[in-house]
């Protein structure tokens, strides 16, 4: 399989910032892209199943560009596949399916400040997984961080009201599957930094395993699913425009960039990524549409360019090994 294949150099703390810096600006402008070029009758279903056929084309392209294309499949298994991609994606499309339930029963802030808790599971899981310890200091960026988080997400939904429903059926129906959800982001994080770190499987190879994993499970979906019913009478393709492509083969970078993040900075500084690219999304709707950007917003952005240096200023260091 891949993960048995002596591993690419790891690359420079350059082009580790290179890798963060293109997938924040990415995460920001996924938004406002999609909004201007992906109409809003376009099927949801042919949109993911376009990004994920265009993930793995690309990730083929840099393993023929880097010349181990015919090396990471000649040592390919179905069994050492599952066992690095099979699981992750499996928790993947578990933790989407409960966060579309929790979504449906809680209002916005209450969703996003439970969401916000990834961040936490994912430290907690890399150190449960890898043993990869944090600092006090960077436990204090990641509360910063997520003050940060919390507070983007009040400026997004203060114009959104609260759902009803009573507390129990909030609990059972809200606030549980966001919390398990949660949970379940942080270990599938995790789990993809363990089988690129420690079983050595190449971020592209995971890139493509995933990607047709969860292309079978959404096409499966389809069989019953509205969209799947929109496919087959309107077809695949339908309300595409020449300038769909663009969000398609943006997402789609993106998620080459998610794995080699996931790979060589870890599954914790891709959450500052996520929450940095809220940022990226304000200022570019302050530049193109005129928008202003929120009090939270400006209130956050210290906020987190103070976790970010905290973070990387301050890592972990093993006492015994330093005396």
């Amino acid at each position: 399989m891949g993960s048995s294949s002596a591993p690419a150099a790891a690359p420079s703390r350059r082009k580790v910032a290179l890798y963060l810096a293109l997938l924040t600006l990415q995460y920001g402008a996924q938004p406002l892209i999609s909004k201007r070029f992906v109409r809003e009758d376009t099927i949801v279903t042919s949109l993911v199943l376009a990004t994920e056929a265009a993930k793995v084309i690309c990730a083929i392209i840099l393993l023929i560009a880097e010349g181990s294309l015919k090396k990471q499949f000649s040592n390919w298994t179905l069994t050492g596949s599952l066992t690095a991609s099979g699981l992750p994606a499996a928790i993947y499309a578990l933790q989407n399916s409960l966060l579309q339930v929790s979504y449906k029963h809680l209002d916005s802030l209450t969703f996003s400040i439970l969401n916000q808790t990834k961040l936490l599971w994912t430290a907690f899981f890399t150190f449960l997984i890898l043993g990869q310890k944090q600092s006090s200091r960077q436990v204090l960026a990641l509360a910063l961080l997520i003050g940060a988080a919390v507070l983007l997400s009040v400026g997004e939904s203060s114009s959104k009201g609260s759902k009803g429903g009573g507390s129990d059926y909030i609990l059972l129906y809200g606030i549980i599957p966001v919390t398990v959800a949660s949970v379940l982001s942080g270990l599938a994080s995790s789990l993809c930094q363990w089988a690129s770190q420690v079983k050595k499987h190449t971020s592209y190879m995971m890139t493509i395993e995933m990607s047709f994993i969860g292309s079978m499970c959404l096409l499966a979906s389809t069989y019953r699913s509205p969209d799947g019913e929109a496919i087959r009478k309107y077809g695949f393709f339908h309300e595409w425009t020449f300038w769909t492509v663009i969000p398609v083969l943006m997402n789609a970078v993106g998620g080459i960039l998610v794995g080699l993040v996931t790979t060589y900075a870890g599954g914790v500084r891709k959450g500052f990524v996520i929450v940095s690219a809220l940022l990226v999304t304000a200022l570019l709707q302050f530049i193109f549409d005129g928008k202003p950007p929120s009090l939270y917003c400006l209130i956050a952005l210290p906020l987190v360019a103070s976790s970010i240096f905290i973070y990387q200023k301050h890592p972990y260091v093993d006492r015994k090994k330093k005396d």
